[in-house]
């Protein structure tokens, strides 16, 4: 039996479609696997281990460049662009967090008005929200 895996045991030991273990190859992010003689691609336990940590830094919201970036090996600067990728992602994740926040106040505003609207008029409730996007759509 030879040594190493098929596509498709590559696939499922990551979690991931034959696919995207063919694009990803493609792209680099996985080195091209070699061919048994019948065609078939061979991967390494090492292949599995990297799909397994690409699939988590998208998690974490990196891009698929961005983990290239991460997984090319360029010996003493690979710290500092490591340092660097992370300090542009948490600057993103920051303002994304505080977009949420100024949103979640919002739907809080909202549900206040719909709670007391509803307590209002039980039977009448006209929506207070629907009411100011139907205005603020006429301005």
């Amino acid at each position: 039996m030879s040594s190493g895996f098929h596509i498709g045991e590559v696939a499922e030991r990551a979690g991931v479609s034959v696919d995207t273990v063919r694009y990803y190859e493609r792209r680099r992010l996985l080195p091209t696997a070699p061919r048994t003689a019948n065609g078939y691609r061979l991967f390494t336990s090492e292949a599995i281990e990297r799909l397994l940590f690409i699939k988590q830094a998208q998690e974490l919201g990196f891009s698929l460049d961005e983990i290239g970036a991460l997984l090319a090996n360029n010996g003493h600067n690979e710290c500092l662009r490591v340092h660097d990728l992370i300090t542009v992602k948490l600057v993103e994740l920051d303002e994304r967090l505080e977009r949420m926040r100024g949103f979640r106040g919002k739907l809080k505003h909202y549900l206040a008005e719909c709670e007391a609207e509803l307590k209002k008029h039980p039977d009448s409730a006209e929506c207070p929200v629907m009411v100011e996007i139907a205005h603020a759509k006429r301005n």
